[in-house]
């Protein structure tokens, strides 16, 4: 069963639409190559190729016919969090970070008992071909490092731990 509530796209910080679930799936859009796209929307052709993506935190930055865009995409329980006034990571400490998708560790920029601020690289990810920087959500103490370089991880698994 497919979500009906819309997804909030808010795309270079100030043009904000909701796009529906089916829509998104209606999209008329061909992948030619890793993360270059071919789309016909309202009879139109645009190119677009995906530049970065935090799956975490819903960030994208895409280059379609040229031009640069930035989007960030809210799902119903983000609109949800933003409209009760409460903020994630602001006070609460992440003590795990988890594969946001699948892929192969390129390389860990971090050690056991490294102090990190929120924003600092932690790891590289590659999925699709693209490299995916993870950052620290807050400030804290790497605990434990879970995965090596080189290797292939699942969505969802543990990469490292904090305190």
């Amino acid at each position: 069963m497919h979500k009906k509530e819309p997804f909030e796209t808010e795309v270079n910080g100030q043009h904000k639409f909701e796009v529906l679930p089916a829509d998104a799936l209606q999209l008329d859009m061909i992948s030619e190559q890793d993360g270059h796209f071919h789309i016909l929307h309202d009879g139109k052709s645009w190119h677009a190729e995906l530049e970065y993506a935090d799956f975490q935190t819903r960030q994208l930055i895409f280059r379609i016919n040229g031009n640069q865009f930035a989007v960030h995409i809210a799902d119903q329980y983000d609109q949800l969090v933003r409209q009760l006034g409460l903020h994630l990571g602001g006070s609460q400490k992440l003590n795990t970070v988890k594969a946001p998708m699948p892929g192969l560790v390129l390389n860990i920029l971090v050690s056991p008992g490294q102090m990190v601020q929120k924003g600092d690289p932690l790891l590289i990810l590659e999925a699709m071909k693209m490299e995916n920087v993870l950052k620290a959500a807050g400030e804290g103490q790497v605990k434990t490092v879970k995965v090596q370089q080189g290797m292939a991880v699942d969505k969802g698994q543990l990469l490292l731990e904090m305190e």
